[in-house]
């Protein structure tokens, strides 16, 4: 802070150089190129840096520099995979460079000064808490319906390792994300208003549904559900919930103080939601209805992709 401020005072003290440029880069390479001149702002009849500009040029650099840390997960064979940095432009460093420049005779070059962004789920999180197994269902689905089948397998892929922390409220939403075309989602039966009809993602209802059921088994704290407007054949009455990106989410909280791995896997016709944690979590474990291994006949008709919601317990 003591450098940005002497660099603001030499600014006010002494006139811009008019000439050449910054060449800002990242591991060496050009990412930006930037002028002085466009900086230069007068305040009290003197030279002073243009804060807008200054903060616009930030946010820029921000969108071109940010990577996310990519947590651990667990791996098909069952092994972990470990997690990677990511990073984030370093903002104090980079303005000490920025205004450096601004006052110098000469053309200069500034690598981007970042910040590492460390994983949130590392390797040996994932060891301590895939040790016992709290909450498991399992429900079934007819897998000749390949669009519907694809839609479930790649909802389960983005689920699966994805890590609660004692306190959190989960969001299936979030943790799943939107369900788009662009992410490879196709069109399936979805109910809606009690009929059966196409949208994209149908099908993602059953994976949130036998969440809902392995969360409940492992007495968490269900915080929002809702039910279709129609009965629907892969779990019990009640005992479903739907979701939409636009409408309705399933959430829960981790009221325990360890953290939970949910792992989700489609096996053929069978769609398992299996919750874990550490070895000493203290649980409230609850009895649930298993589901009919009865496969569900699927119809199509419509095109409206309204939901309705009726019930929140």
């Amino acid at each position: 802070m003591k450098i940005i401020m002497m660099s603001l005072f030499l600014l006010l003290t002494q006139p811009f150089i008019q000439e050449d440029n910054l060449m800002i880069t990242d591991e060496g390479k050009e990412i930006m190129k930037v002028n002085r001149n466009e900086f230069e702002d007068e305040f009290l009849g003197k030279p002073f840096v243009n804060q807008s500009k200054t903060q616009t040029l930030l946010e820029q650099l921000d969108l071109k520099i940010m990577k996310e840390p990519i947590n651990a997960k667990i791996g098909e064979s069952g092994e972990i995979l470990p997690g990677k940095d990511g990073h984030k432009l370093y903002h104090k460093k980079f303005l000490e460079g920025f205004y450096q420049y601004l006052f110098d005779s000469e053309a200069g070059k500034l690598e981007v000064p970042k910040i590492v962004l460390s994983p949130r789920v590392d390797a040996e999180l994932l060891g301590d808490i895939r040790t016992q197994q709290i909450g498991h269902y399992v429900t079934y689905f007819n897998s000749n319906n390949k669009e519907r089948s694809h839609n479930i397998r790649l909802a389960a892929e983005a689920l699966d390792s994805h890590v609660v922390f004692p306190g959190e409220v989960f969001s299936f939403n979030k943790a799943v994300g939107k369900r788009t075309k662009e992410k490879g989602y196709k069109n399936a039966p979805v109910i809606v208003k009690g009929e059966v009809t196409e949208g994209i993602g149908g099908g993602i209802c059953q994976l949130s549904s036998t969440l809902f059921n392995s969360v409940d088994k492992a007495g968490l704290d269900i915080m929002e559900r809702y039910s279709h407007s129609k009965r629907v054949p892969y779990v019990p009455p009640g005992r479903d919930a739907t979701v939409s990106w636009y409408g309705p989410d399933f959430t829960f909280k981790n009221q325990y103080n360890q953290p939970l791995l949910i792992r989700s896997k489609v096996y053929g016709g069978q769609m398992s939601v299996t919750i874990y944690s550490s070895d000493v979590i203290n649980y409230d474990p609850q009895n649930v209805p298993d589901a009919s291994r009865k496969l569900p006949e699927e119809k199509k008709r419509g095109t409206s992709q309204t939901w309705s919601l009726i019930k929140k317990q």
